[in-house]
């Protein structure tokens, strides 16, 4: 059975290539993956071939292996990650009393919160 790695996935339009292991471009549709499968660039699959009227197409698609996020390769240590989560914590602390006082942070101390959140969420959510 052929395998390759999945080169460029469109989830909207449900259509994408596979870049074979032989170098072979493999035309990749929604109907030929698994009920509830998600496939995204670098996913490695294996996949039977027909001929289509554009050439090779994949039929019977099994995912192997879900590529290794970038944002999870990066993010920090569960100990230094909970460093950060605790300071966030004592910010927003400070933040919640001004709010029970009628102050809103200053716009550009509410941005820096906003981007900290922002950072603390996508690292746990890698």
């Amino acid at each position: 059975m052929p395998s390759g790695r999945v080169k460029f996935y469109d989830e909207e339009k449900g259509f994408g290539f596979i870049a074979g292991d032989d170098g072979q471009e493999v035309f990749l549709h929604a109907s030929a993956l698994p009920d509830g499968a998600q496939v995204k660039a670098g996913t490695r699959l294996e996949y039977g071939i027909a001929d289509g009227k554009r050439g090779a197409q994949a039929l019977s698609v099994r995912v192997v292996e879900a590529p290794v996020s970038l944002a999870r390769q990066r993010r920090m240590k569960p100990d230094d990650m909970a460093a950060v989560v605790e300071s966030l914590i004592q910010v927003l602390d400070g933040i919640g009393n001004d709010l029970r006082h009628g102050r809103y942070p200053s716009k550009s101390h509410g941005a820096k919160v906003a981007q900290a959140l922002r950072r603390v969420a996508d690292d746990l959510e890698a």
